[in-house]
């Protein structure tokens, strides 16, 4: 392992006290409630959302301190801030009215196909297709349809607590491996595809079709296990409801056009918020065919992945070498653990910098790092999108990271068997 600076040292202590107070978010919670005085800064350090960008910022304040202010803005310009901006922009654009009702449409017409009670259709597919989907729209947009649709469907019912962790933790899971049929949509592929060479036809025979048997297997699972509970939903509980005039084609047609143009310029942050202002601009001309936008909820999401970009960045010193002390069926293993305390695409990354790596190991690591992608809101990055988007729904407004590690390790176990024994 190479010698770190001191300001490398400092990271990576603040990392960790980033990860420790990824899981105290709910004692800030009480804090709040017990000591109303002071109830604004404790809901503030309550907000997981904020959690890394907090603690950049205290990287970026040392960095000021120990090596100057040019070093530190240096550091700071020369981060790639690429992907908190798409999910920004591919939140707002997807959890629009005209988008959500197609998307909530095309669930509602596989349900019905489906020889299921309603409720318990829509519930397989909202975890089965939808996050399949993300291979054509991304994880983000696919994490904040399916976020939407189970909501106020599933989470806002009198389901119990420990199936809403569970259908979190499939959720998560099936959103991290249902990206991986094509090289674009995600965030671990994007990281690697173009270095290595993986286009359609390698993403699906290599992934593709191992995730999407994981996908529908973990929904199954699960919609079988809680058959009794989705049957007894009356049927106008778990009906698809939408507020507001129908919206003319051709307006939705317009938001389609607009999200294709963000998926094809994702790496382009000038076109594609160049696209989320005219979005804005349209919501506003047409006010009776929008929901709120979700801008509050999108910026904690961006601010989360900017805050871990700026701090992650500082990682790979430690990072690169576990990685390639490894071979690759520690690497797959290794990448699984990693991925629960990191960003999946951060690993990816890092591996992609290392020359001569064997095609095992390449698969190896996408594979681990998609497969632990529901273990942690941080180890994905349309993870704190669904977070945010459904923590309402849970006791105090929090979602506990033993929760979320429960619900998703049996379907990351079965995302495990695929990837290996297949």
């Amino acid at each position: 392992m190479p010698t770190a600076t001191s300001i490398e040292y400092i990271a990576a202590g603040l990392f960790v006290l980033a990860l420790v107070h990824t899981f105290s978010t709910r004692l800030f919670e009480r804090l709040a409630h017990t000591q109303p005085r002071h109830a604004g800064v404790w809901h503030l350090l309550g907000e997981v959302e904020v959690v890394f960008g907090l603690w950049a910022a205290v990287l970026v304040v040392a960095m000021f301190a120990v090596n100057g202010a040019h070093s530190a803005t240096d550091y700071v310009d020369t981060r790639n801030y690429t992907e908190p901006l798409f999910v920004f922009t591919i939140m707002v654009i997807a959890a629009s009215r005209p988008v959500l009702n197609l998307a909530r449409g095309l669930v509602q017409l596989l349900a019905r196909a489906l020889p299921l009670p309603h409720a318990t259709a829509v519930y397989f597919v909202a975890l089965a297709f939808v996050p399949l989907l993300g291979s054509f729209v991304t994880e983000p947009a696919a994490m904040t349809i399916a976020a939407l649709i189970l909501g106020p469907q599933f989470f806002a019912r009198e389901l119990s607590t420990r199936q809403k962790y569970a259908t979190l933790g499939v959720l998560f899971v099936n959103v991290s491996i249902g990206g991986t049929l094509t090289p674009f949509a995600a965030p671990p592929v994007l990281m690697v595809a173009a270095q290595w060479d993986w286009g359609f036809a390698e993403m699906l025979g290599q992934f593709g079709w191992k995730a999407a048997l994981a996908v529908v297997i973990n929904a199954a699972v699960l919609t079988f296990v809680y058959r009794r509970a989705l049957g007894a939903l009356a049927p106008n509980q778990a009906a698809d409801t939408t507020a507001g005039p129908n919206t003319p084609r051709t307006l939705v047609l317009v938001h389609l056009l607009l999200l294709g143009g963000v998926v094809g310029f994702a790496h382009h942050p000038p076109i594609f918020l160049a696209l989320l202002l005219f979005f804005l601009g349209l919501a506003t001309a047409y006010p009776q065919y929008q929901d709120r936008i979700i801008l509050r909820e999108a910026m904690l999401v961006a601010f989360f992945l900017a805050g871990l970009v700026v701090l992650g960045g500082m990682q790979g010193w430690w990072l690169e070498p576990v990685l390639t002390r490894m071979d690759a069926q520690a690497v797959f293993f290794g990448a699984i653990g990693l991925t629960a305390i990191t960003d999946n695409a951060a690993l990816t990354y890092l591996a992609s910098l290392v020359p001569g790596l064997s095609a095992d190991f390449k698969y190896a690591i996408v594979a681990g790092a998609v497969t632990g992608g529901g273990l942690t809101v941080i180890a994905n990055a349309p993870n704190p999108a669904g977070f945010a988007i459904l923590r309402e729904h849970f006791e105090d407004g929090a979602i506990k990271p033993l929760g979320l590690l429960a619900g998703a390790a049996l379907p990351t176990l079965v995302a495990m068997l695929a990837f290996t024994l297949l």
